[in-house]
């Protein structure tokens, strides 16, 4: 079988292929819109690499898709494996309720909050961070599909107030989250601190309803997850709905 693609591998071919073109970061940076230290950063693994970065680079350098692929390949393998059908039920979904006790959900995570999570305990190395940095992102991108799903995502209060990473990280998180929050798909939903002990608090969990008006669930605990499956099909969720 062959060997998947690493990050550092992907950062290695998409400097190769705008030097075998003759073009420097600047210029790059000028045919596809984005900055010159953008471009750098990517390259150098500073910053994480965006399916928009690597759509815009395949269409300009007509490379067929070929880094828009090896992002999705990364993608696939970085996720565990219990993961893996999870995204498929997401990416199809007309509405997602999100629930979680502890950190902010995946979809409408920072570079950094997620960066800082990651690296937590010490358990994955410095490219198993920035893979896994790099596949949460895209995934935040079917927010903004053209077929996005309607997100209501349950958070407990100590949450936002518990500092995960610096201060910087955190300002700029809860930035996020309140920008997010604004989009006519996205409701940011707060427990408050003082509400006394509820079920939910024995973990995470991701309620997931396709255009067929089947449910499907997720959910979470230290050592991984849990799909389930409703054959029932429910009526269409109005997304006023509570958790």
């Amino acid at each position: 079988m062959a060997r998947i693609p690493t990050l550092t591998f992907l950062l290695e071919q998409l400097r190769r292929a705008r030097q075998a073109r003759g073009l420097s970061q600047e210029e790059l940076g000028k045919m596809i819109n984005y900055s010159p230290s953008y471009v750098s950063a990517v390259e150098t693994g500073q910053s994480p690499v965006r399916p928009d970065y690597v759509a815009r680079i395949d269409s300009t350098l007509d490379t067929g898709g070929l880094f828009v692929g090896m992002l999705e390949l990364i993608r696939f393998h970085a996720a565990p494996d219990w993961f893996r059908p999870w995204e498929d039920n997401e990416r199809e979904a007309v509405a997602l309720r999100w629930y979680d006790p502890t950190v902010i959900p995946g979809l409408l995570q920072t570079e950094g909050y997620a960066r800082a999570m990651l690296g937590v305990g010490g358990e994955l190395t410095a490219e198993e961070v920035e893979t896994r940095v790099v596949t949460r992102l895209a995934r935040q991108t079917v927010l903004t599909a053209d077929r996005r799903p309607r997100l209501v995502a349950v958070l407990e209060e100590h949450t936002l107030r518990r500092q995960l990473g610096d201060q910087k990280i955190m300002r700029e998180q809860l930035q996020h989250l309140l920008a997010m929050s604004t989009e006519p798909n996205v409701q940011v939903r707060v427990v408050p601190i003082d509400t006394p002990w509820h079920v939910g608090l024995n973990g995470p969990f991701i309620l997931a309803r396709l255009d067929t008006g089947v449910e499907l669930a997720t959910w979470t605990t230290s050592s991984g997850g849990r799909p389930w499956t409703a054959r029932t099909t429910l009526p269409p969720w109005s997304g006023t709905g509570r958790l």
